[in-house]
């Protein structure tokens, strides 16, 4: 172990990392750099940094990224429209790539030769981590405790932390709190009584949004305003992507508005029951595809759909640095030059309903060609015969080969 230097720790500050690095110390007998990210998870940050200070870590980094992570991850992945198997919004994916190119600077920076996470050898983000770190940085070290210690349940991670010291804050007295994950796109709910895929989830285990029942019985309009696909402003006034994103997820929680239940496939063979809350997200999410229905080209629109789960597929699997997500995403941005406009958005009750879209410069919807009113010569709808019966040759081919039969 003696050929490793220094590690940079992707570090929460919660159990499970605490309890990495006081292994990976005693393990690897090195310095330890910690590294936490700020991406909007809505919990207090700093006291990570006393924590290891504590633990005695001597370079310690706490970066604020909410802003990167929504201009330069969430919303280029929105302007594909991107799901996971149909609904997934892809929330805790989309995080990974931006921890790990992090997590690969301070490691430059700081003349470490491995990094470390906290990621299970059950999951979806141990893959996501490290084909960034790889991706990014070829020849670096990565250190994955949960695949080489002899912990390997919550009560042992507790067993060790107690007898080395390591102060852990406990939320609740009885049972095992859920596994989450959050930032500002989404959070995230495993275990528990969700390892059973039959039972409802508690009310209670939902924390950014209202159930639709008890959301206002007022439904509430909301103008969200586009430029080359990403969103710029609410409701008239402007603002940055992050700022976006906390207004959104305050607006679709209040009505009860991005609530999830799923059993998905992950990438490593699996299939694992989630709870995700995207409030923000499912609004943009509809609110996208409507500018898109008067802005796209009616093929760039349905190549777009062909490629999406592809896309989706790369982001859930972990290729975000990979050619072929960067080619994809060359194409996506370059159809996103005319989506521009505003979007009216109707919030009720656990819907998003649109109900207005306008682009003065780019809209490709004609009315003078649409109307069921006298179009004063703009469509000749006598062309429409022989467009029809071109496009029934084959088949008319066809069925007179089976009268023949």
């Amino acid at each position: 172990m003696s050929d490793i230097n220094k590690i940079v720790l992707a570090y929460s500050g919660g159990l499970d990392t605490s309890v990495i690095l006081k292994w990976l110390q005693d393990t690897y007998q090195c310095e330890i750099v910690t590294f936490t990210a700020d991406i909007g998870q809505g919990e207090e940050v700093s006291p990570a940094r006393a924590k290891a200070k504590k633990m005695g870590v001597k370079e310690i980094f706490i970066d604020d990224l909410r802003e990167e992570f929504v201009r330069d991850f969430v919303f280029p992945m929105f302007r594909a429209n991107a799901i996971y198997e149909g609904e997934y919004l892809l929330g805790t994916s989309i995080a990974r790539p931006l921890i790990a190119k992090r997590q690969i600077e301070i490691a430059r920076k700081t003349g470490a030769d491995a990094v470390s996470h906290g990621a299970t050898g059950k999951g979806n983000d141990q893959v996501r981590f490290e084909l960034g770190y790889y991706a990014l940085e070829p020849g670096i070290r990565v250190i994955a405790p949960w695949r080489e210690w002899d912990l390997t349940s919550r009560e042992t991670l507790l067993q060790y932390a107690k007898k080395h010291g390591i102060p852990v804050e406990m939320k609740k007295k009885t049972g095992s709190p859920y596994s989450m994950d959050a930032n500002l796109l989404h959070i995230s709910y495993e275990g528990r009584m969700l390892e059973d895929p039959s039972r409802e989830p508690e009310e209670s285990m939902w924390r950014w949004t209202v159930s639709p029942e008890k959301a206002p019985n007022r439904a509430e309009y909301l103008d969200i305003e586009y430029r080359k696909g990403d969103i710029v402003g609410l409701n008239g006034k402007k603002l940055s992507p992050a700022k976006v994103l906390e207004k959104l997820n305050q607006l679709g929680g209040k009505h009860g508005i991005g609530r999830l239940d799923l059993v998905e496939n992950r990438y490593v063979g699996m299939k694992s029951r989630g709870c995700y809350e995207t409030p923000g997200g499912t609004i943009m999410m509809r609110a996208h595809r409507a500018i898109e229905s008067i802005t796209l080209d009616r093929e760039v629109a349905h190549l777009k759909d062909d490629l999406m789960p592809r896309y989706a597929s790369l982001i859930y699997n972990g290729y975000w640095w990979s050619p072929e997500r960067t080619m994809l995403q060359t194409m996506i941005d370059a159809s996103q030059t005319n989506v521009n406009g505003t979007v009216r958005v109707k919030l009720y009750k656990g819907n998003v309903i649109v109900v207005g879209r306008d682009s003065d410069r780019d809209s490709l919807f004609d009315p003078r060609i649409a109307t069921f009113e006298d179009d004063a010569g703009a469509y000749n709808q006598m062309d429409a015969a022989g467009f029809i019966k071109l496009n029934a040759l084959r088949m008319r081919i066809a069925a007179n080969l089976k009268k023949k039969h």
